[in-house]
């Protein structure tokens, strides 16, 4: 290759990188209308990290083998969602699910999962439930972006976020 295209493939590498790098910041935090809309200070950051290592003891009860799987730790540690579906979609169209399985380190009763998302944590709230506690589901939203989730089960609270391509 000579130098003329070179410094053309590196221009182009680099202006990639940068619009890269500009989509991916994520958005601010907009305030909410109303101090009932949204928590009084939501976290500055969307989205909790997820995890590619094995699940810990406690979550990979029925796992055989590697249980090297994405998932996401509820911000006190009382709640896991193994991702099935990695990246969830707001609007699938390739025939996968948004598959979750809800994982409770407090060993759950019987008691619904109630799911309440805010996008962005602030607007409407959007509340799904999965019947007889943590375990297998589809959770859905209606559109892409950081969705910040408040899990109740059996007298549990736990916080984490979900980001939907």
């Amino acid at each position: 290759m000579t130098a003329p295209y070179r410094r053309t493939g590196i221009a182009v590498l680099l202006a990639a990188c940068a619009a890269l790098a500009a989509c991916t910041g994520g958005q601010a935090p907009t305030a909410a209308a109303s101090s009932a809309a949204a928590p009084a200070s939501p976290p500055a950051a969307c989205g909790s990290p997820v995890e590619t290592g094995p699940l810990p003891d406690w979550a990979s009860a029925g796992f055989s083998g590697s249980s090297a799987i994405p998932h996401v730790f509820g911000r006190n540690g009382d709640i896991a969602a193994v991702l099935f579906a990695h990246p969830l979609t707001a609007a699938r169209t390739d025939g996968m699910s948004n598959k979750i399985l809800w994982v409770s380190h407090p060993q759950p009763t019987s008691d619904p999962l109630v799911i309440t998302g805010r996008l962005d944590g602030t607007g409407d709230p959007v509340v799904r439930t999965v019947d007889g506690g943590p375990g297998p589901s589809i959770i859905d939203f209606p559109q892409a972006g950081c969705w910040r989730l408040t899990l109740t089960w059996s007298g549990h609270t736990d916080t984490l976020d979900l980001v939907y391509a």
